[in-house]
């Protein structure tokens, strides 16, 4: 903290430099001696009083000059500042020591303070997120090109690669238009009946056709359920597109702000679960605005793609799968087909929505 200049006030909040005390009166024996003549005569006995008083009157004033001394408070410049304490200071300007510092702190004194963060940064917030507020935020309509679909490891990664390149082209320039950090989540293709995690070891299953976790998205093959589906690349896509949608709740910091809540809650809790379905949800409706956006543009998203998407998504959630984390097969398909048909991020605040229709 820099000083004010001499003579001015500090700025508020800083500590004032104490008051000049009044000036104290001149005390008889603090000033000039008095000159006293002698007497032309006087008597021995005489002489001796008179120097035992002058004796007296000394030491008195000694004593009186001492107590002075130590109870005055000394005056001070008023053209100086006391130095700030530590709780003056802000955070980054506190001295080195004391509880919590580090063992290698330096002198502050000739190191320069650390610069507070800049750039983008993520936003915890949820209802209130800055980007569910415009009414009219959407994605921009763009050509998505995508090699046929095949029903084998290599045909799905050389298809995912090719639609994760389009979900960043989508998803980047919006979320960098608020200043949010975009950067495209890491892909993985992982062979077996499971795979590591750094949230853990996830089974391939029905409910784990691709996976999301922490800036990565996992699609294994053995969990698309080719045999099932066969060659229909819509269905693929919008689950693609789903967990596309965690890794943009994670940069703009919707997720970390969802998981605080049901860590409060608690994961298994009436209130955890539904602010997991509400998680969920959105990624659906985030899906659907991919899609919609997309489809009819000159690309490889047709028309028949986009069809088989919407009527899929009736057969996916909490009664398929059985579990009460994502919401119920209806509302997977409302949310997904409301971001389709608007394509407005608004329409997607499924953090503002009652819980009847997070169900």
């Amino acid at each position: 903290m820099t000083q004010p200049p001499p003579g001015q006030v500090p700025p508020r909040g800083t500590v004032q430099p104490p008051p000049v005390p009044d000036a104290q009166p001149d005390l008889p024996w603090l000033g000039r001696p008095h000159t006293v003549s002698a007497p032309k005569r006087r008597s021995a006995a005489a002489v001796i009083g008179v120097c035992l008083g002058a004796v007296a009157v000394l030491v008195l004033g000694l004593v009186a000059i001492v107590a002075l001394n130590r109870d005055s408070t000394p005056l001070a410049n008023p053209n100086l500042r006391d130095v700030p304490s530590s709780q003056d200071l802000p955070p980054q300007q506190l001295p080195p020591g004391g509880a919590g510092a580090p063992a290698s702190a330096s002198n502050p004194a000739t190191d320069e303070p650390t610069p507070s963060p800049t750039g983008p940064q993520k936003i915890l917030k949820l209802a209130d997120h800055p980007i569910l507020q415009d009414p009219n935020a959407g994605l921009q309509n763009r050509v998505c090109t995508l090699p046929a679909w095949q029903s084998t490891q290599e045909g799905a990664e050389a298809f995912f690669t090719a639609a994760s390149k389009c979900l960043d082209a989508a998803w980047g320039p919006f979320l960098t238009a608020y200043h949010l950090p975009f950067t495209p989540p890491s892909l993985h293709f992982p062979t077996g009946a499971s795979f590591e995690t750094e949230c853990g070891t996830i089974q391939v299953g029905i409910a784990t056709a691709a996976y999301y976790c922490e800036n990565n998205l996992y699609v294994p093959f053995r969990g698309l359920q080719t045999d099932q589906y066969g060659n229909n690349p819509g269905v693929y896509l919008a689950l693609f597109a789903h967990e596309y949608g965690h890794h943009v709740q994670e940069v703009a910091g919707l997720m970390d702000a969802a998981w605080q809540k049901i860590y409060e809650a608690g994961q298994n809790s009436p209130a955890g679960l539904e602010m997991s379905r509400r998680k969920e949800l959105q990624a659906q409706c985030f899906s659907g605005m991919f899609l919609g956006a997309h489809v009819d543009q000159g690309g490889t998203i047709t028309r028949d793609m986009y069809n088989k998407a919407w009527n899929d998504q009736e057969t996916r959630g909490d009664n398929t799968s059985r579990s009460h984390d994502h919401g119920t097969n209806a509302h997977y398909a409302s949310w997904w087909r409301a971001g389709a048909t608007s394509n407005r991020i608004s329409d997607c605040n499924t953090f503002s929505a009652p819980s009847s229709e997070v169900s």
